[in-house]
């Protein structure tokens, strides 16, 4: 029998939990992340519930912040700061459970089953920004927080999500129109406002993208997320930004993921 799999992916805006078999997802259930912590652990025990029979062999935590031995270190996007969420999931369904930072899972999605490169960087642009850094065919951590490449300092000691990430966007977007639009929404709309919003995003990305190629000299950059779904025209405009900053002879191709669920699969991946 195939080894069975629940995965969840817990993002700062979704929650998304699926049954993995050899390393396909079978069942899929998606909600929006409650921003209360009761409700968050009541919303992802009910999911994992409706999925579980008595084949699975563990429980595979994909999330988004900073995790160390089960425990939630830093979490910028939601409400579970130093809290043992891999302890609470065992005690709840008394099997195997295994927790990664969200980035580090795509990472080794790509590594497992996408790319299968040896030397790359994956960013995860969705709510906030995340990195995973895979170094001869192994997930990089340094000693086990490294990898945050979120938070590497661009502008005037601002953080790179703090720059170029999905609620910036949306910030942005409100103060210029009275409402939230997502990238893909800003391209659509083809006015001055939204250029200037599409512009400055493009900019610190590109920015960002090209310190790491600086810095690491990866075979390639893999981009996942949501913001995936703007497709090649904003894909583009990043690659004109990587151009004006690039320091290597070498271009270093940056593509988005072709990967569906890339952090689920890799959080599936957690359980051996």
């Amino acid at each position: 029998m195939k080894k069975e799999v629940i995965a969840v992916d817990l993002g700062g805006t979704n929650l998304r939990v699926a049954l993995v078999k050899n390393n396909k997802i079978i069942k899929y259930i998606k909600n929006k992340t409650p921003k209360e912590k009761q409700k968050l652990l009541t919303k992802l025990c009910d999911s994992i519930k409706q999925l579980t029979n008595k084949n699975i062999k563990g429980i595979g935590v994909a999330y988004a912040g900073i995790v160390e031995k089960g425990v939630i270190k830093k979490t910028p996007n939601l409400p579970l700061k130093n809290f043992n969420l891999k302890k609470f999931i065992q005690n709840k369904f008394k099997i195997n459970v295994e927790i990664e930072n969200d980035a580090n899972c795509t990472a080794l999605a790509e590594e497992k089953l996408g790319i299968k490169k040896k030397n790359f960087i994956v960013l995860t642009l969705g709510t906030g920004i995340g990195g995973g850094i895979i170094i001869n065919g192994k997930l990089y951590s340094g000693k086990g927080y490294g990898a945050e490449l979120g938070h590497i300092i661009l502008d005037n000691g601002k953080f790179f999500e703090d720059l170029a990430s999905g609620k910036i966007v949306n910030k942005l977007s409100k103060e210029c129109f009275g409402k939230e639009y997502t990238i893909k929404e800003l391209i659509k709309k083809k006015n001055y406002k939204s250029k200037k919003i599409l512009d400055k995003i493009s900019k610190y990305l590109g920015q960002g993208i090209v310190s790491l190629i600086n810095i690491f000299d990866p075979e390639i950059v893999i981009l996942s997320g949501g913001i995936k779904e703007t497709g090649k025209p904003f894909l583009n405009m990043i690659k004109k930004e990587i151009k004006k900053y690039r320091f290597l002879p070498r271009q270093t191709p940056v593509k988005w993921t072709k990967l569906k669920h890339a952090e689920i699969l890799g959080a599936s991946l957690l359980i051996k």
